[in-house]
C-alpha cells in the first residue's frame, strides 16, 4: 500500500509539472511577463497561503488573479477597499426577509465577497483595522463567524491583499498580526521596454482572449495535500529553522548586524513558510524532495515583511531585504 501511495504521489507531481506550464501558457495570452509572479502565486496557492502583493497601478495585478482563477475554474470575487468600507460589505449581513401568505418575518443571510475560492483585496491599506481585521478570521480559519454561527468557507481559499507603494496618504497600515498571515509578500516592477511594446499592442485590438480551464478545486486540493505529504530532510528544516532565528536581535548567537539593524524578528510561522514554499517549489520542478537551495529561494518573499528594522538601520539606508540577502548569504 505504501509502494502503490507513493507511485500515485509521482503520478499527481507529473501532472502539476504539466499543470504548471499550461497555467503559464494559458496566462500568457492575456498577461505579458510576469512568469516568476506567476509562479510564487501558484505556489502560494498550493501552500493554503496568502499573498500580499505590492506595485504601483497599472501592472495588470487584477488580470492575473482573475485570469488566474478562469485557469483554475475557482470563483473570483474583488474587494476595492476605502475608508468607508465595513466588515458586513466583506462578510456579509443580515436581511429581514417577508413571507407574503402569511405575513411573518425571517432572517436572512446575505453572503458577502468574502464567499470565494480567490480574493482580490484591492488595496487592503485604504480602510480602517476593524474592516481590515474582518479578514483575519477568514485567512487564518477559512471562517467567518455571524451573530455566533459560523460559516465554512469553501476550499480552496486564497486572499490576495494589494498595496501601492508610492501613495501612502490616507492610508492604515497593516497591523504585524494581519502581516503575518500572508505567506508571500510579492513586489511586481514595471515591464521591460519590450513586454510594455506587446501589453499596448494587445491590449488597443478588439481581440479579448480567455484563459481556458486547467485544472478545478478538487484537483487543486488533491495537490495542495500533495505539497503537504513531500518529505523534507532534517537538515533542509534545521537550516530553514536557523534562518529565521538569524532575524531575530534577541537570540545569543545573532551576528552584531542583527543586534543593531532588527527591532523585531520574524516568528514560528515565517518558518512554516519556508519549508512550505521551498516543497511547492520542488514539486513545481518535478522534484519530490526540496533542498536548502528552495529554502533560499522563498527567503526573501517569506522574510521581508516579518522584518521591523530598527531607526539606526532606517538611518544608514539598510532595509529589510538589504538584511535578508545579507542573512542567506552568511548562510550558504
Amino acid at each position: 500500500m505504501p509502494e502503490q501511495k507513493k507511485q500515485d504521489d509521482i503520478q499527481l507531481l507529473e501532472q502539476l509539472v504539466d499543470a504548471q506550464k499550461k497555467i503559464r501558457k494559458e496566462l500568457g495570452k492575456v498577461i505579458v511577463g510576469q512568469d516568476t509572479i506567476i509562479d510564487n502565486l501558484i505556489i502560494t496557492l498550493l501552500c493554503r497561503g496568502h499573498c500580499l502583493l505590492v506595485g504601483v497601478p497599472g501592472l495588470a495585478k487584477t488580470l492575473m488573479i482573475s485570469s488566474l482563477a478562469r485557469a483554475l475554474d475557482l470563483s473570483f470575487s474583488r474587494i476595492q477597499f476605502t475608508p468607508d468600507l465595513m466588515p458586513s460589505d466583506i462578510i456579509g449581513t443580515e436581511v429581514i426577509d417577508e413571507d407574503q401568505q402569511s405575513g411573518r418575518r425571517n432572517f436572512r443571510f446575505v453572503k458577502g465577497p468574502v464567499f470565494a475560492n480567490i480574493i482580490l483585496a484591492d488595496e487592503i491599506n485604504r480602510t480602517p483595522p476593524k474592516t481590515q481585521s474582518a479578514l483575519l478570521e477568514a485567512m487564518q480559519e477559512h471562517a467567518v463567524t455571524v451573530q455566533g454561527d459560523t460559516m465554512h468557507l469553501e476550499e480552496p481559499f486564497f486572499v490576495l491583499a494589494t498595496q501601492n507603494p508610492i501613495e501612502q496618504e490616507g492610508t492604515y497600515p497593516l497591523p504585524e498580526a494581519q502581516l503575518d498571515r500572508f505567506m508571500f509578500n510579492l513586489w511586481i516592477g514595471y515591464p521591460s521596454r519590450e513586454e510594455e511594446v506587446e501589453i499596448v499592442r494587445r491590449t488597443t485590438g478588439s481581440e479579448d482572449v480567455i484563459p481556458s480551464k486547467i485544472i478545478d478545486a478538487g484537483e487543486m486540493k488533491s495537490l495542495q495535500s500533495l505539497v503537504r505529504r513531500i518529505p523534507a530532510a532534517d537538515d533542509v528544516v534545521t537550516y530553514a529553522v536557523d534562518l529565521v532565528r538569524k532575524t531575530r536581535p534577541d537570540e545569543a548567537d545573532s551576528p552584531d548586524y542583527i543586534k543593531e539593524w532588527i527591532k523585531w524578528g520574524a516568528g514560528p510561522r515565517a518558518s512554516q513558510y519556508l519549508i512550505l514554499g521551498a516543497k511547492a517549489r520542488a514539486a513545481l520542478d518535478g522534484r519530490y524532495v526540496p533542498s536548502k537551495d528552495d529554502v533560499r529561494a522563498v527567503a526573501m518573499l517569506v522574510l521581508r515583511h516579518r522584518i521591523v528594522t530598527t531607526f539606526a538601520a532606517e538611518a544608514e539606508g539598510v532595509f529589510a531585504p538589504d538584511i535578508i540577502k545579507r542573512i542567506t548569504g552568511d548562510s550558504v
